[in-house]
């Protein structure tokens, strides 16, 4: 079906979940005004990213007044958010939220932590340990958070599972300048293009803006349509309200030019994985 999706390009106060929580709610009742379906936010939007120590003191439980109060909220637009998690087992996870008529629809937390460069995940979150599409009042659909969408894998079983549309939440610093363009910006362009056009669907991506210690976030957020092409993209190094009208026309049109997932053979697939799992003993 047809709808319109925004994407929330904020810049969170790192460890400010009230003042973070404020913001979300207020991008939120500017969606709902503009009727769109869908507001996407970024990786740990309710938190801020370079939380370290912080991660104990911010998380928050599944069933807090806070999440309690975005659930509320979701019966007016469906909300894709990301925050901390906290288990009853007192394991924090980066966790991306689906919430949908009024509850929690899905629970994606990030499978791959990154620990290279500026990044230092695993020291202090757990992992994350299955990826699943889910139904939508909007079809089908795969969460993905920022890392994740690095591994080919991530991407290709939320397609074999049925996904037409990825949402990845992203905390992605700006690195790198390659010519006038942006380097982390010009590589995720291409990484969201080329999802998009071999798995047949649509991209939505919303990466975050704003400093934290003195490390720089690039926006960019965009609607990467089924054909690869990206049909609308947020401003560079700023805040932005990107809104993304999606129809279902395209998704159809590029499905039946260039038939890309329905060829795709998964017995194949399969095959080949658990002869190489046998193979080298794992």
């Amino acid at each position: 079906m047809d709808f319109t999706a925004v994407l929330a390009q904020i810049k969170p106060k790192l460890g400010c979940v009230a003042d973070n929580l404020a913001l979300i709610e207020e991008r939120i009742r500017q969606a709902v005004a503009q009727k769109a379906g869908l507001i996407v936010f970024p990786e740990l939007a309710v938190t801020g990213y370079f939380l370290k120590d912080l991660v104990p003191e911010v998380a928050l439980r599944l069933d807090s007044p806070q999440v309690t109060r975005l659930a509320e909220l979701s019966r007016d637009i469906s909300i894709a958010v990301g925050l901390v998690e906290v288990t009853d087992d007192y394991c924090f996870y980066n966790t991306a939220l689906y919430l949908e008529d009024g509850k929690i629809s899905h629970v994606h937390r990030k499978v791959y932590l990154p620990t290279y460069g500026l990044f230092d995940e695993q020291r202090y979150l757990a992992r994350g340990e299955r990826f699943r599409a889910f139904d939508t009042a909007f079809g089908r659909m795969g969460l993905l958070i920022c890392e994740d969408m690095w591994h080919l894998s991530s991407s290709y079983i939320l397609a074999m599972d049925g996904a037409a549309t990825l949402i990845c939440l992203s905390s992605s610093p700006g690195r790198g300048v390659e010519g006038e363009e942006l380097g982390s910006a010009a590589a995720w362009q291409k990484l969201t293009s080329t999802t998009a056009m071999f798995l047949n669907c649509r991209v939505l991506y919303c990466n975050r803006a704003g400093y934290e210690d003195g490390v720089s976030f690039w926006g960019g957020s965009e609607y990467i349509a089924p054909s690869g092409r990206s049909a609308v993209r947020g401003k560079i190094l700023e805040e932005d309200s990107v809104t993304a009208a999606i129809d279902e026309g395209s998704l159809r049109r590029e499905r039946i030019f260039s038939p890309m997932l329905r060829d795709e053979n998964l017995f194949v697939t399969m095959r080949e994985l658990r002869r190489i799992e046998r193979e080298r003993g794992l």
